[in-house]
């Protein structure tokens, strides 16, 4: 289980928080926190349309098509 119904205060140091919002037009805000005391990093991303999100996974999709069985990453797909 991943819930923290009704906890407070602090975390593991070794876990790792998560939050989700959904609401109103929103489709995909990601943001990814490095914190520490006094200060934090954040990398963000805002999607304002599902239409990104098909679009990749149709592109990835193609790619797929005639290739054999095995494990593919996006990395794969993209060619980095």
């Amino acid at each position: 289980m991943y819930e923290r119904y009704g906890h407070t205060g602090a975390r593991d140091r070794q876990t790792i928080g998560f939050s989700t919002i959904r609401g109103g037009d929103v489709v995909g805000d990601h943001t990814v926190m490095f914190l520490g005391d006094g200060e934090r990093v954040e990398i963000s991303h805002k999607a304002s349309s599902r239409m990104n999100f098909a679009a990749g996974a149709v592109r990835a999709a193609a790619w797929l098509a005639g290739k054999s069985a095995g494990l593919y990453s996006m990395r794969d797909v993209l060619g980095l």
